[in-house]
Parts: C-alpha cells; sequence; structure tokens
C-alpha cells in the first residue's frame, strides 16, 4: 500500500510538473506572437519542452506564418508596380491629351464658321472631360495603393474651407452661380492638411459639375465633432446609398470618383461622409471628431 501510495505521488508529481511545463511553453509562444505584432518581429515561434503534439503545433503556426510573411511581401511588390503602372499611365495618357488640346487652340485661332466653332467647342468640352477623368482616376488609384503615411496637425477647417472657396471664386463667376457660405467662428479637427484640401476641393468640383443653381456651405460643430456640408440642388435622380460608390453616375456627367475619393479620404482621416437628398436638394456631409485641444 505504501510502495502504491509512493507511485501515486511521483506520478501526480511527474503529471503536474509536465503541466506547469506545457504552461510555460503556451506562455513563451503567446510572448513571442505578441512580439511579432507589436515589435515587428520575424523569427518563427520556438519551444523548448520535447513534446509532440506541441512541437507540431508549432510548426504549423510557424508555416502558416511563413506563408503570411510571404503574401505580405508578394503583395507590396504588387504594390509598387501597380504605381509604377499609374504613373506609365499618366505619362502615357497626359502627353498625347496635351497635343491634342493644343491643337484644338491653334485650330480655334483660325478663321472658322459657326458650324465648325461649335464643332471644336464640343471637342475641347469633351477633351477637357477626359483631363478630369483622368486626373481623377490617377488621384483615387495613388490614394487607395499609396499607403502614405497622413501627418496630422490641428487643422482650422472654416479657414481652410474659406481658402479652398476663394481659389475656386473664378470658376463659380464662370458659370454664374451664387456661393452661401456659413460657418462658426472656430472649428478644430486633428486632420492631414493636405489630404483636406483635396476633399474640400473634390467637394466643390462635383457641386459646380452637378449644380444648376446656387450652392451652399456650412461648417458647423457639435459636442464631440465638426461638419462640412456642401448642399446644392440637382436636376436628376440620385441613390444616395450608392453615391460615394467607385464610378456611380446617375448621368452623363462626370465620372463617378469624386465623391469616392472624398469618402476614402474622410475615412483615412478617422472622419466619414454621407449624403441625404430632401427636395431635389441634395447636402454632402464630412464629419470629423473635434480636435481634443479645441
Amino acid at each position: 500500500m505504501i510502495i502504491l501510495t509512493v507511485v501515486l505521488g511521483v506520478a501526480v508529481l511527474l503529471l503536474a510538473a509536465h503541466f506547469f511545463s506545457l504552461r510555460r511553453q503556451l506562455r513563451r509562444i503567446d510572448k513571442q506572437l505578441q512580439a511579432r505584432l507589436t515589435e515587428d518581429k520575424y523569427q518563427p515561434l520556438d519551444v523548448e519542452l520535447l513534446n509532440k503534439d506541441l512541437n507540431r503545433l508549432t510548426a504549423t503556426i510557424n508555416k502558416w506564418l511563413k506563408q503570411e510573411e510571404d503574401k505580405g511581401l508578394m503583395r507590396i511588390r504588387d504594390e509598387n508596380h501597380f504605381k509604377e503602372m499609374v504613373a506609365d499611365i499618366s505619362h502615357d495618357l497626359r502627353t498625347p491629351l496635351t497635343a491634342i488640346k493644343g491643337y484644338l487652340q491653334l485650330v480655334g485661332s483660325e478663321e472658322l464658321s459657326e458650324k465648325q466653332k461649335e464643332k471644336l467647342r464640343i471637342a475641347e468640352k469633351h477633351a477637357d472631360e477626359l483631363g478630369d477623368l483622368l486626373e481623377h482616376f490617377l488621384e483615387y488609384s495613388y490614394a487607395i495603393n499609396a499607403g502614405q503615411t497622413l501627418n496630422f496637425e490641428k487643422v482650422e477647417l472654416s479657414q481652410l474651407v474659406a481658402d479652398c472657396l476663394i481659389e475656386a471664386e473664378p470658376l463659380f463667376n464662370d458659370k454664374g452661380l451664387k456661393l452661401n457660405f456659413e460657418t462658426e467662428s472656430f472649428a478644430y479637427a486633428d486632420l492631414d492638411r493636405e489630404a483636406c484640401m483635396r476633399l474640400i476641393r473634390n467637394l466643390i468640383n462635383n457641386a459646380l459639375q452637378h449644380s444648376p443653381s446656387d450652392i451652399t456651405v456650412r461648417i458647423y460643430t457639435s459636442i464631440n465633432s465638426v461638419t462640412i456640408m456642401f448642399a446644392n440642388a440637382v436636376d436628376c435622380p440620385l441613390d444616395t446609398e450608392r453615391i460615394f460608390d467607385r464610378f456611380y453616375t446617375s448621368s452623363k456627367k462626370g465620372s463617378g470618383l469624386g465623391l469616392a475619393i472624398v469618402k476614402m479620404l474622410a475615412q483615412q482621416m478617422g472622419g466619414d461622409a454621407y449624403a441625404d437628398l430632401q427636395e431635389n436638394i441634395l447636402s454632402i456631409f464630412v464629419v470629423f471628431s473635434m480636435s481634443v485641444d479645441n
């Protein structure tokens, strides 16, 4: 009986030692995985315990991690290749488009009949639309694939929007559109200034392109947010659930990329964009969190 008790005691001690050793190895594996997540370490996992099942599990995890690393490297190579391809497309398309516009200007300087002038105006209009489409495509492609680091700073949105509107004033005058700009005294948010200017310019271009009448721009704040609102009349039906989708357009005007770029840039800066349509008045809202130092 004593011998059996001793044997059982030794067995319990061995099992307890093995159990605690397994726990220690699992904590070791967890620590290594945490290091890979937080410190960008890519060493394979290792264990000290000679346990067949644990070793098999560790080998499987290492195999999966290696596959994910290979996929990541391939994705980076593909993105770099894509950016190079976009740059090449940019050059290949911009060069002949510039030549086309140049020749159209030369034709316009000659003596033309009214019928020929009208045809020339149509050709120039389509050349300008192609140029806008090209710029939107390149901007969208770059923004979605570049993976650039945003430089956040405290931005006063009222002044930034006002500067962009002043910059676009000749375009409003050319189209005979009246601009109503309403803002609170200060509206701060932590944003990337360059990305935010691109967002605002896309909102302006969208309103200029689609509005048959006056445009209202409003900046206002709530307890924790700052909102930019662009509102204008529209003369065609719109699906506000799809208006930010790539290439969505309800008419023959525009590429459908301008508002997709707006939403993407807003989300990259921690905000969002949504639309509302009431009695043929389309309102685009871009919302950002208010600066904590405000």
